[in-house]
């Protein structure tokens, strides 16, 4: 499978998110070696109201409760929406290999925008970086749902 397909299958969790009134905001862990999905999820905040419930956060404690491990050495993640603070420590922590994204988050990101996590001396781990994958398809996603919120 190609980076646009398991992007494709990050923004069918962000659209799951969208249909629970969430920020749709999908995410997938895959195993290059075998083209696997090792877990998939989407942002569960409003719904379990915990702030910390973030497609990422969710997509690695799946992982690692299925792998049962701790570090997701060799997986990439796909995310529909470039990370935040927490998530870009949370993926540095699990010594994610590959970090592949769809949209920039302009004011809220934090890998290719806002602190540049992965470029600070007390980051631990920074994974490989891409970005821009049907980034036009996953910004849509965000701008249709907050237009309906407006």
């Amino acid at each position: 499978m190609t980076d646009e397909d398991f992007m494709l299958l990050a923004l069918k969790e962000a659209r799951k998110a969208a249909a629970s009134d969430e920020v749709p905001i999908g995410a997938i862990l895959a195993d290059p070696q075998s083209g696997r999905v090792i877990a998939k999820a989407h942002n569960k905040s409003e719904f379990g109201n915990d702030a910390t419930a973030h497609a990422e956060i969710l997509v690695i404690r799946k992982a690692c409760r299925k792998l049962k491990t701790k570090r997701l050495w060799g997986l990439d993640l796909y995310v529909t929406l470039e990370p935040c603070t927490m998530c870009a420590a949370a993926v540095s922590f699990a010594r994610i290999r590959r970090l592949v994204f769809g949209a920039a988050d302009i004011k809220g990101g934090a890998v290719l925008n806002g602190v540049c996590f992965y470029e600070q001396p007390t980051c631990h781990h920074r994974p490989e970086i891409v970005s821009g994958i049907c980034k036009e398809e996953c910004g849509q996603l965000l701008k249709d749902f907050f237009k309906q919120k407006r």
